[in-house]
């Protein structure tokens, strides 16, 4: 896998079924990265977004929800999204969702994506990526969300919110808190900035809606979004 250039995309819920499922958006996404695909290889990780957290107040409406539980109704979000993404890309995709982010494979020359999920309890997507990034020695992770920028504070809550543009870790950190609470509506999950920070990583984070600037940022050129490093 080391032979090409491989990207790691962290695709946030939102992105995959905001409500329903966005189906503009994913024919947007297989062309662009079905082209890119031609030079690269893509490691996709998907997370569970608003379907996860629609599951996770349904169950907790009916009785009382552990975080363990919690957890588990968004991994199995995680995983339906992810067999989604794989389906699309069947033709030049590993033949499995990927669940341990740590599980060593060997990909056949036409096999130019992996698609993977969430893993287990107390391990966000965005925590999974990272491991990602370890497993296949990926230097920079591409976080797709449904904002242009990391804020200095909730830009609903705060009209002066201002968007950040590139940002160290240490400060990035400050921004996000450090525990992790399944379901919450971070940029990047607190666990994950840690490990990332660690592993001296460098993470952009950007609306994945906007294909034409995933486009600059997949040929190096400049784009919308925060860089964190």
């Amino acid at each position: 896998m080391q032979t090409r250039q491989t990207y790691i995309i962290s695709l946030g819920g939102s992105l995959i079924a905001p409500d329903g499922i966005d189906v503009k958006f994913l024919k947007q996404f297989k062309e662009l990265i079905e082209k890119h695909a031609k030079e690269s290889r893509f490691i996709i990780i998907c997370g569970g977004g608003k379907t996860a957290r629609r599951y996770q107040e349904a169950a907790a409406a009916v009785m009382q929800l552990t975080p363990e539980g919690k957890d588990w109704i968004g991994i199995h979000s995680t995983r339906l999204n992810g067999q989604l993404i794989k389906t699309i890309f069947k033709r030049i995709a590993y033949p499995k969702v990927i669940h341990d982010p740590t599980e060593k494979i060997k990909l056949k020359n036409k096999e130019r994506i992996i698609v993977a999920a969430g893993w287990k309890p107390g391990a966000s997507t965005d925590y999974d990526a990272v491991l990602l990034a370890k497993n296949f020695g990926v230097r920079t992770l591409i976080n797709l969300t449904n904002v242009d920028y990391v804020y200095d504070k909730n830009p609903k809550k705060y009209s002066d919110a201002k968007p950040i543009r590139a940002i160290a870790w240490k400060s990035f950190r400050k921004i996000v808190g450090s525990k992790w609470d399944p379901g919450a509506n971070v940029p990047f999950d607190p666990v994950a900035s840690k490990l990332a920070e660690k592993l001296k990583l460098k993470v952009i984070i950007a609306n994945g809606k906007n294909i034409l600037n995933l486009d600059e940022i997949l040929h190096g050129r400049r784009f919308i979004g925060t860089t964190v490093s």
